[in-house]
Order: C-alpha cells, then sequence, then structure tokens
C-alpha cells in the first residue's frame, strides 16, 4: 500500500544551514547522507512525498544528483526561497507549485513552504503544512497548522498517520477551547 509522506527543508549542500539550524552533522557529506538514510529508510519508491521546499544548494547537475539518491519516485515539489536552481530541474517531481491543495483520506490540506496564520478552507477543517521555519516558529496549538520540516522531526519525514495523529489532538483542544462555557448554576437547578 502507498504510503503519503510531508516533509521540507533538507538543505542539501548546504553548509551553512549546519551552523543556522545546529544540526549535529560534521559536514555536508554527513548531513546529506543522514538525511538520504533516513527518507529511504521510511518513504518506499512507490510512496507519495509531497517535499514542501528548500531542496538543495548547488548546481543543476547536483540537483539531478541529490534527486537520485532518494528511493522515491513521486516527489511533489512546493518551491521554497532555496529553489532558484531547484526550479530549473522541474521534470524530476511529479508536480511543481508555490501553493497547493490536496485531498488525503478525505482531508483537505494546504501545502506551503511558509507558516500562514490563516488559509483556504481553515474554518471548515482545513489543515495547514509547511516547512521554512526550521522547527523555531511556536506551535499554536489550538491551529490545525504544523511545521513538517526535518529540523522538527529528528530528520525524518512525517507520515499522513503522524499529521493525523497531531491534528486529532489539537482539533479535541480547540473543540474543548471554543465550547461554549459551562453555566454551572443553571446544571444544579435541573
Amino acid at each position: 500500500m502507498r504510503e503519503i509522506w510531508f516533509t521540507s527543508d533538507f538543505h542539501f549542500g548546504h553548509h551553512n544551514i549546519i551552523r543556522y539550524c545546529n544540526r549535529p552533522f560534521a559536514n555536508t557529506q554527513e548531513m546529506d547522507a543522514a538525511i538520504a538514510d533516513r527518507m529511504n529508510a521510511r518513504v518506499k519508491p512507490n510512496d507519495i512525498l509531497y517535499f514542501l521546499g528548500d531542496f538543495c544548494m548547488g548546481s543543476a547537475e547536483q540537483v539531478a544528483a541529490y534527486r537520485k539518491r532518494l528511493a522515491c519516485r513521486t516527489i511533489h515539489f512546493i518551491e521554497g526561497n532555496h529553489d532558484r536552481i531547484t526550479r530549473t530541474q522541474q521534470p524530476l517531481f511529479a508536480s511543481w507549485g508555490i501553493l497547493s491543495e490536496v485531498n488525503v483520506s478525505k482531508q483537505r490540506i494546504v501545502l506551503c513552504h511558509y507558516a500562514m496564520r490563516v488559509w483556504p478552507r481553515h474554518a471548515q477543517g482545513a489543515w495547514h503544512l509547511y516547512g521554512h521555519s526550521h522547527g523555531n516558529l511556536l506551535d499554536e496549538p489550538l491551529s490545525l497548522s504544523m511545521d513538517v520540516g526535518i529540523d522538527s522531526h529528528d530528520f525524518r519525514p512525517w507520515s499522513f498517520d503522524e499529521i493525523q495523529s497531531v491534528m486529532q489532538t489539537k482539533a479535541m483542544a480547540r473543540n474543548e477551547n471554543l465550547a461554549p462555557p459551562v453555566d454551572d448554576a443553571r446544571i444544579c437547578q435541573s
């Protein structure tokens, strides 16, 4: 059975990201290998991966080489702010966009590299998944949005089931917080 995965912000070949994000790697070769290995350990060739931006640094040839390291054949790409060169290699990916709305198991999901406070159909229960913030943006516990970048998940992608579990917890908290207060005096009089 095909599984659905979400992730972002690999920054393959980006030496400075190790320092900027305090990544636990000595160099880009070690970082790149760890990210590719963790991806391939979870995301199988027939699975579907939604990648939410910032794939790699380097030339078009390096983009192709990094893409080859990933076993997943179907990668839908949402462009990030470090994807100028990757953009020239769009045919390596199943689709390309800036913002995407998808349905997975009847759940509407809005995908963007950047976090949004509101998004299409948010009031109807649509989720919003984003990257860019490298786990540094405070989570809004009542918002059906979350950072799916590798820096927020031990350099691994998020499965749909993992995200669904997080969102169910957020939805329950949201519903409890939005419920009208109970009038205890009225209850006692009944």
